[in-house]
């Protein structure tokens, strides 16, 4: 069990610091989240981009950590470079700067290509939500739109294979539908029972999923009590696989906006962890989506 991200910062403090390449890092508020994370020992970084205006940021904040900065003011190239850091092992995890999402995932997605890597991208969001005593996750709110069943496939073994690099061998999964009844109305419903099937077959990494299932039974064990649910996850669920892009959306902003969430999001899917956080993200949003991103670096325990 993840109890908070502060769990997730003291684990990491007691691995060797991992290192940051961050694309087209001559932005305030990832500067301040970058700042923080070598202040709290957790993470150093290298930042690519424009010299002269990181510089006048790190002045600004009279920030004086020790850091590596890239001359390149070109933020597609920044974005080729910092993938670059990673490839060549003088870093761990890619971030986010200011630069286009479009013109980053370009970048990583050429790297991939290069590599023969062709599994799909996907996002991971973590959330401490009041009233549940560990960290929850939910995929796929922020990538992929309408995933058929060989994404959703391959978004849950991103997840899963995430979980288990964060110490949990056996991650709850709820595959979320609207109904528990297979319907042949219901896309998300065919799909749910079908990637039980593969679980069945041993085609998925360990993990213990259920589906379909709702949202109500995934989250109360009185609400699948009530419902005749003979259920292993209900009220303990670790991985929220959500039946397509808006539900994703739309479960992370209601935990946030109505019951006072704390998020954090990274990619997937590539050999390393993705910061890709909105330009509008605070700083501590981003410094949490840095934590995750750390955590998920981690060896399998």
């Amino acid at each position: 069990m993840i109890k908070s991200f502060l769990e997730m910062k003291k684990q990491i403090k007691e691995d060797r610091p991992l290192v940051i390449a961050v694309a087209a890092a001559h932005d305030e508020e990832v500067i301040q989240s970058i700042t923080s994370a070598y202040e709290e020992k957790l993470a150093k970084a290298i930042l690519v981009g424009n010299q002269k205006l990181i510089e006048l940021i790190l002045n600004h904040m009279n920030s004086k950590i020790p850091v590596e900065i890239i001359h390149e003011p070109d933020e597609k190239v920044a974005a080729q470079k910092a993938v670059s850091l990673i490839r060549e092992g003088r870093a761990d995890v890619l971030m986010k700067g200011l630069i286009n999402s479009t013109d980053f995932l370009r970048a990583v997605l050429k790297d991939k290509q290069e590599a023969g890597d062709t599994r799909v991208l996907s996002h991971l969001a973590a959330f401490e939500v009041p009233g549940i005593n560990k960290v929850i996750f939910g995929t796929d709110g922020g990538m992929n739109i309408a995933p058929d069943l060989e994404m959703k496939r391959q978004i849950l073994i991103n997840s899963v294979e995430a979980l288990h690099k964060m110490g949990l061998p056996l991650p709850k999964v709820a595959i979320l539908t609207a109904n528990e009844a297979i319907n042949p109305k219901m896309p998300a419903t065919i799909d749910a029972a079908q990637l039980m099937e593969l679980h069945e077959k041993g085609e998925l990494p360990a993990c213990l999923p259920e589906g379909p299932i709702t949202m109500d039974v995934a989250l109360s064990r009185e609400a699948a009590s009530h419902k005749g649910i003979a259920s292993q996850i209900s009220g303990d669920v670790d991985i929220f696989l959500m039946p397509n892009i808006e539900a994703g959306n739309l479960v992370a902003k209601t935990w946030t906006y109505c019951a006072g969430a704390n998020m954090a999001g990274i990619i997937l899917g590539a050999s390393y962890p993705i910061v890709l956080t909105s330009r509008a993200e605070n700083a501590e949003g981003k410094l949490n989506s840095l934590v995750l991103a750390c955590f998920a670096s981690r060896k399998e325990l």
